[in-house]
């Protein structure tokens, strides 16, 4: 195999470096051997952590300097997407976890804020970078800022190399496999992959012998200027949730504590866990993936070796490889599609004339639909950040196809601001999916919000929880507390209407949706 390196050509390639010859991959790590060593900046993106990490190897090994770098631009994360409270703090808590981590190997995180062109333009010159570092990324933004940044390094003269770890595979690998083309069935996206073979390993183990033959210059260490803000730095809310803690250490703890239930991690079919159970029937490891904390590489070898010892164990799209799967294909389809986040312009979304009711809207984003199951889901997303993926499906189906007939774009607008895990392509991926607009078009295929949630919690205790105003209800109307006579709800000290009334059921039959 051959890289061109002026530009990014060879899709099988996952190396992306402004260079003016070509060479193969065996000659680039002679390359490093023999030429001057770099003074580089490696920028932290969605890669935040240490483990599973081959860009930051490979800028560790061809440098004598490294300036660990996070460019926090709030602008441009207010500006283009919508990020609540908590995913800031989850954010933040990674950011400072990494830079703990760095510290540990005698290094530490520059943390700047500003537009990453003017930042990185200043710090190239003030520390005489020869090279700029980056993990490789999909979404459209990223490409820019590739191109940018690559554009900056022929103007003032230095390299730029980005390598995938954010996927399982390099994704352009996967369209050129399918002729050029992204897969838009996972039965197809399966067939691909099978022709590939399995994912690259992880990259080595980084360890403080690098740190020790590539430094960061002491008297460059982080100052008050460069320190990783707190929440009120930026003008946010601490986060009351402390289910989700941020990091590298935090991700690798969980997932070690998964993977000793050998049995359950063989055995898992993800639509027979639980959307209503108090604790996550589920991993909990997304957020730790949406940020990059934790490498999908190391979960995915890490579960070939339990399948590999199991006498038996589940498969794709079921098991937790297939959810890896499921990720990576809503990533090769976001990444050969354009206008993918939204309706008009989007090639493989149904164009519906959905109704416009910023009312109704209103309800179902701040919890006040009247129907308990949807206002318990939607009260732990905005207070935790998190809900179980069958959850999401309940709350999705009956703001789109299945009750109010509000477009999916407004419901991915409001997960992308709550939800820990949020993610360009799985969120916008998923909402196409479950309003029938792309990839499942079986529109009658709904949840009830009623019946649905009575089928895994028939005593309602994820209910009592979220809604504590309804916790007195016998288990028998909590699901639907209009029903109960007016002396059961005098006696559970919750009166159910519209006025002058404890519960409000807003939206109050199915006429009216």
């Amino acid at each position: 195999m051959h890289i061109h390196i002026a530009e990014l050509k060879g899709f099988a390639s996952s190396l992306h470096v402004w260079r003016t010859c070509t060479h193969s991959t065996e000659d680039l790590q002679e390359l490093t051997t023999f030429t001057m060593p770099h003074r580089t900046i490696h920028i932290f993106r969605k890669g935040l952590r240490l483990h599973d990490n081959p860009t930051l190897l490979a800028a560790l090994e061809s440098s004598d300097v490294i300036f660990p770098l996070y460019i926090l631009d709030k602008n441009f994360i207010t500006s283009n997407t919508n990020v609540g409270s908590n995913r800031w703090n989850f954010l933040l808590q990674s950011i400072e976890d990494l830079h703990c981590n760095l510290q540990k190997l005698n290094s530490c995180l520059f943390v700047i804020k500003g537009d990453y062109k003017q930042v990185l333009r200043d710090y190239v010159q003030k520390w005489n970078i020869t090279q700029v570092t980056v993990d490789h990324e999909i979404e459209p933004y990223y490409r820019d800022m590739d191109e940018n940044i690559t554009a900056m390094g022929q103007e003032l003269g230095f390299q730029f190399l980005s390598l995938v770890s954010h996927t399982l595979y390099d994704i352009r690998r996967i369209i050129t496999e399918n002729g050029g083309r992204a897969p838009l069935t996972y039965k197809r996206f399966l067939h691909i992959l099978s022709r590939l073979g399995d994912p690259e390993p992880p990259s080595r183990e980084i360890t403080e012998e690098h740190f020790m033959k590539c430094t960061t210059p002491a008297d460059a260490f982080v100052t008050e200027e460069h320190r990783v803000p707190l929440p009120e730095d930026l003008d946010v809310p601490r986060s009351k949730s402390t289910n989700w803690i941020g990091g590298e250490s935090q991700g690798l703890r969980r997932l070690e504590q998964h993977l000793e239930k050998q049995g359950w991690v063989s055995q898992f079919k993800k639509p027979q866990t639980i959307p209503n159970s108090l604790l996550p029937s589920t991993t909990g490891l997304s957020p730790y993936f949406s940020v990059g904390c934790l490498s999908v590489r190391v979960f995915f070898q890490k579960l070939s070796t339990i399948y590999a010892q199991a006498k038996n164990h589940s498969l794709p799209p079921v098991s937790l490889q297939g959810q890896l799967l499921w990720r990576e294909f809503f990533y090769t389809v976001a990444s050969y599609t354009p206008n993918f986040t939204k309706m008009a312009g989007n090639p493989i979304c149904l164009q519906i004339d959905w109704y416009k009711d910023e009312d109704k809207l209103n309800k179902w984003t701040k919890a006040q639909t009247g129907f308990p199951w949807i206002d318990a889901i939607m009260t732990q997303l905005r207070e935790e950040g998190w809900i179980h993926h069958l959850a999401r499906h309940a709350v999705a189906c009956f703001l789109t196809r299945g009750d109010l007939w509000i477009s999916w774009e407004e419901g991915m607008k409001v997960f992308e601001e709550l939800l820990l895990d949020a993610d360009y392509s799985i969120n916008a991926g998923n909402w196409m999916w479950l309003s029938a607009s792309a990839f499942f078009h079986h529109y009658t295929r709904i949840f009830c919000p009623v019946r649905f949630g009575k089928r895994t919690d028939p005593d309602g205790n994820y209910i009592r929880k979220y809604l504590p105003v309804l916790k007195d209800f016998p288990a028998k109307y909590i699901y639907d507390p209009w029903t109960a006579p007016e002396d059961i709800q005098k006696q559970a000290k919750c009166i159910i209407g519209k006025l002058n009334c404890t519960w409000r059921f807003n939206i109050s039959n199915k006429r009216e949706v």
